[in-house]
């Protein structure tokens, strides 16, 4: 399969896919949708990383199937968390417009009253987290009698998240024999293979070979740096992007809390994820993050699991995962849909090995990053300039505002000196080196709390694990009201109650 106007589909359905823009089907969407569209139905096994179109892969051939004139549940689709199934539901509704297909997407961190509502209206397709569809089960307001398909997106997150019981508790509430499974993974977890195995029946697979995985268009970097330099070494990095418009990874909420600072300090448009969040206050950071609004989300692995934004630059590992399949989720937030993306690893000496371990696990090299120097940094933003110096239109009403010292001070003045001078006024940081001598006293008292604050971050890498992997929460966050609490990214560290790690000290390059 080369195209979608090779599927034997609907014209609705057809007419919606060419509405979305798809034309060339991905790996696992080229394997899977003959599968699947086939006029036998059958359970299904896919494996493939984030971020390589399986929502479509099943989606079309799902909607497909569904009746729209029946008012009943006729598929569920079971995701790990909130985003995915919010994501999940509106992609569910671009493909299936035309055919009258909708999705009620239930999750939990928000009220039950819309989502009884839904439920009233029986929606063909319902798309849930595992805990809020179990208390619906539980309450009688989702009925599965009349389900005819189950998709476990995600089931490998969904497993070491510690839904397992759950997941099992939602199957068997559905007449055996009834309907047909399909599963979609990016890794086949011990805990995968028997959820397949007991639940279903001699399924067609498929899997995408791990060179697939990865989009031919991400480029995975790699930056040696000691753990008390990773702040400044990131804020060059960010500065030196042609456009930065990423995701920033920490494997702890007590760092996530205070590198978010740090970069706030440093007046990046920058806003954070971590458990403790509430759904209202997720939303309100998503939407600024889907309007680029803010630029940089720093976040936690359990927080950020099933986040789909187009458009995203760069991923960062500020904390380089051991996991390999946290790495690989990681990094599939760039470089969806033919875009070019970048996956940075900041990485230190102890942690060397780790880059021998994903190369072999993802089949692709990684290069080594030369960080950027002060004056590399400085000259990047200083030619960022130029384009907009270029195209001002309204020079001449500022001149007109210049009175008679203005002009004085430029006569006999040279082109560059003025340039240069009110270069120093609109990026003294980069000039901090010219400074008088008294400025430079107090910049190296600065210094010495900087290195303070040096000793606090090692303290804490030390202590949270700065490439450990997270326990897996065991109980279902969404039937708490939507916190992670009980997922490692709460775990406090050695910052005590002073939150000193990423206090404002002036910039380094």
């Amino acid at each position: 399969m080369k195209s979608f106007q090779e599927l034997n589909v609907s014209p609705e359905l057809l007419k919606a896919i060419q509405e979305l823009g798809y034309t060339t089907p991905s790996p696992i969407q080229a394997q899977a949708l003959p599968i699947l569209l086939a006029a036998a139905p059958t359970d299904f096994l896919g494996l493939a990383a984030t971020g390589t179109g399986k929502t479509a892969a099943f989606a079309i051939p799902l909607i497909e199937r569904l009746d729209p004139t029946i008012r009943a549940v006729q598929s569920i689709i079971l995701c790990p968390t909130r985003e995915l199934a919010l994501q999940v539901s509106k992609q569910i509704d671009l493909i299936g417009k035309f055919k009258g297909v909708q999705a009620l997407p239930i999750y939990g961190g928000t009220g039950y009253g819309d989502q009884l509502k839904g439920l009233k209206r029986g929606p063909a397709v319902v798309v849930g987290t595992p805990g809020r569809v179990v208390d619906h089960l539980e309450k009688g307001s989702l009925k599965l009698d009349q389900v005819e398909l189950v998709v476990l997106d995600e089931a490998d997150e969904m497993i070491s998240m510690g839904f397992k019981e759950d997941l099992e508790f939602i199957l068997g509430k559905i007449p055996p024999g009834m309907c047909n499974t399909w599963l979609f993974s990016a890794t086949m977890s011990p805990g995968v293979r028997r959820v397949a195995d007991e639940y279903l029946r001699n399924p067609k697979q498929v899997q995408v070979n791990r060179t697939e995985m990865l989009p031919a268009t991400l480029e995975q970097i790699y930056y040696s740096t000691q753990e008390s330099n990773k702040p400044e070494v990131l804020c060059k990095l960010i500065e030196s992007a042609d456009r930065f418009y990423g995701i920033i990874f920490c494997q702890t909420k007590s760092m996530v809390v205070d590198l978010t600072q740090f970069l706030r300090g440093k007046s990046y448009p920058v806003d954070c994820l971590h458990g403790d969040l509430d759904q209202s206050a997720r939303e309100r950071v998503m939407q600024s993050f889907r309007d680029k609004k803010v630029k940089i989300l720093v976040c936690t692995d359990v927080a950020s699991r099933g986040l789909d934004v187009q458009g995203i630059t760069h991923v960062l590992n500020y904390s380089i995962p051991r996991e390999m399949d946290s790495y690989v989720h990681r990094i599939g937030r760039t470089a969806r849909s033919g875009q070019s993306g970048f996956a940075v690893s900041l990485v230190t000496p102890s942690q060397r090995g780790l880059i021998h371990r994903i190369e072999k696990f993802t089949q692709r090299k990684m290069k080594e990053g030369k960080i950027p120097t002060r004056k590399e940094v400085g000259t990047k933003k200083i030619g960022n300039l130029l384009e907009p110096f270029r195209t001002q239109v309204n020079f001449a009403r500022a001149i007109e505002l210049l009175d008679p010292s203005w002009k004085q001070e430029l006569t006999g003045k040279p082109v560059d000196e003025i340039a240069g001078r009110f270069l120093c006024l609109l990026f003294p940081e980069i000039f901090a080196a010219e400074r008088a001598p008294a400025a430079a006293a107090a910049e190296e008292g600065g210094q010495r709390t900087l290195s303070i604050v040096r000793t606090s971050i090692r303290k804490n890498s030390d202590s949270d694990g700065g490439s450990r992997p997270y326990p897996s929460p065991r109980r279902d966050q969404d039937r708490r009201g939507g916190d992670f609490r009980s997922g490692g990214d709460s775990r406090p560290g050695k910052f005590g109650k002073s939150r000193r790690t990423f206090e404002r000290g002036p910039r380094q390059h």
